[in-house]
């Protein structure tokens, strides 16, 4: 690889990187890795270089993944027409076989393939593969905005995380094994749940008290009201954010299952911009870090 950095300084780099490794060492490492923050292959093959880099250096990273433009793309590809209830969509029987076919198939496998390309050793599974995750339905309520009146959405096989069962996961952690993780979860009666995939990897953040939970988007973080990326927030700051309307909109969900993750024992959740080239990295082995820094 032609590369302009001297041999020195790829050794300073790698001798102040040691610290933070110290820090993460046979620690676990959560990364939601979204469908918007994968991009190019160029970028998912950098991605899974990454990951490998954190499993040679004795961290446990575990990959969980959405895949929401690839599910949109083959939706149309099979003219399966998306409804929609107050805003949101919802999951019927066909979609459902779609979700269930790109999330836990296609995706999942592709970014196996990258993983095991750069000498990793990866494993593809989803929510349901051992009762990782048992899911609930879904509720969302709507204010219908004619009458002003609030009211219960059906969004189908729509989930939301109600149990986990770490079994396989601490079969496969510390084992030279890196799991990737798609967001396809069971019932308690055996049907399938379509389950939002920063969710599903805030539950499973929380439930392996991760020292670390990145989640990669497509912005650089949490911004304040002059578009400015903030870099650090407690997890009090974050609520009175939202509620003085600086965090708005998509980010709200977001950092909810921040706090939740949290909640749960994670040590500090990090937001960042999956499209920077090595973000994970720059966050995980660098005082620089990226993105914004949720804790305690």
């Amino acid at each position: 690889m032609n590369t302009s950095i001297s041999p020195q300084d790829q050794a300073r780099i790698l001798s102040e990187a040691l610290p933070h490794m110290q820090r993460y060492d046979e620690e676990t490492i959560v990364v939601k890795y979204g469908g918007h923050a994968m991009g190019s292959e160029e970028v998912a093959r950098a991605f899974a270089r990454d990951i490998v880099l954190l499993e040679q250096t004795a961290i446990n990273p575990v990959v969980v993944h959405g895949g929401g433009p690839q599910i949109e793309a083959m939706l149309k590809k099979a003219g399966v027409q998306s409804q929609f209830a107050g805003g949101l969509r919802v999951t019927d029987k066909a979609t459902l076989e779609i979700v269930e076919m790109v999330l836990a198939g296609s995706i999942n496998k592709q970014i196996v393939g990258y993983i095991n390309a750069a000498g990793g050793k990866a494993i593809g599974l989803c929510g349901k593969d051992g009762n990782m995750v048992m899911a609930k339905k879904a509720t969302r309520r709507v204010v219908d905005p004619d009458s002003n009146i609030e009211k219960v959405v059906d969004l189908g096989f729509v989930g939301e995380p109600d149990k986990v069962d770490l079994t396989v996961l601490n079969v496969v952690l510390g084992r030279e094994l890196i799991p990737v993780l798609a967001p396809v979860c069971a019932g308690a009666d055996g049907s399938s749940f379509n389950v939002n995939a920063d969710t599903f990897a805030g539950a499973i953040a929380g439930a392996l008290k991760a020292k670390r939970f990145l989640l990669l988007t497509d912005v650089p973080g949490v911004l304040d009201k002059n578009k400015k990326l903030i870099e650090k927030l407690s997890a009090a700051e974050v609520r009175s954010l939202i509620a003085d309307g600086t965090i708005s909109g998509g980010m709200i969900p977001k950092v909810e299952t921040c706090l939740y993750a949290l909640e749960q024992g994670v040590e500090g959740v990090v937001i960042l911009d999956g499209k920077v080239p090595h973000a994970v990295l720059l966050e995980l082995f660098t005082d620089h870090g990226a993105g914004t820094l949720i804790y305690r």
